[in-house]
């Protein structure tokens, strides 16, 4: 936990960016009845029937202290979708940096062997060697400040029946290109000062 929470208190530096990671899922849901239209201080009329249409994939990722953010969406989540998904965060979104430190859960997927599943070998080196890895403890994934885009996400534009993954990608941009040109950034107040008093039960009790 001590070593995230290290990461949240580094200063803003743009060759070392912060990013932050995690997936999502959404089902996909078509209406079997048109919803009525409605008028003015009216409530939604939707009929409570729904057809599912399978579920979609969705990479979060974002750069707390500089308010940047980008939704990756998938059929699936496998090594080879989180490999690809790096690929692009790295050499599309910031091919200028040095190295970025990566905060992610610990899913089996999360690793630097799926690079080499999904790449050559000199390929996935040289994105490994560009990739500073930092794991959220089990059962503490609330760490990844990734979780609070995915909420915002969830509340602002995922609330709702979407019947398609052309849809779904439709309005996940509208929503991310509206939230990155705003700059809308993160602010972390849980410290390691903080977590040492209030979490002070889990630390181990030493005796001199």
């Amino acid at each position: 936990m001590e070593d995230i929470l290290q990461v949240y208190q580094r200063p803003y530096d743009p060759q070392v960016p912060v990013i932050c990671m995690d997936e999502a899922s959404k089902q996909l849901i078509s209406e079997v009845a048109i919803p009525l239209p409605t008028k003015p201080s009216q409530v939604k009329r939707v009929d409570y029937e729904y057809a599912r249409q399978g579920v979609c994939n969705l990479f979060v990722l974002c750069e707390p202290l500089w308010g940047w953010r980008h939704v990756n969406l998938t059929q699936r989540r496998t090594k080879r979708d989180w490999a690809l998904c790096i690929r692009e965060l790295l050499e599309v979104h910031y091919p200028q940096v040095s190295r970025i430190c990566l905060v992610l859960d610990n899913l089996n997927t999360h690793t630097g062997s799926s690079l080499y599943k999904a790449f050559p070998p000199a390929e996935a080196r040289r994105l490994l060697d560009r990739l500073e890895f930092h794991y959220t403890p089990k059962h503490a994934s609330w760490l990844n400040m990734a979780e609070i885009e995915i909420g915002v996400l969830k509340r602002q534009c995922l609330n709702r029946r979407i019947d398609s993954e052309s849809v779904m990608g439709r309005e996940v941009a509208a929503w991310e290109a509206r939230r990155n040109e705003d700059g809308i950034k993160l602010h972390w107040t849980f410290t390691m000062a903080a977590a040492r008093a209030k979490l002070r039960k889990l630390y181990p009790s030493i005796e001199d």
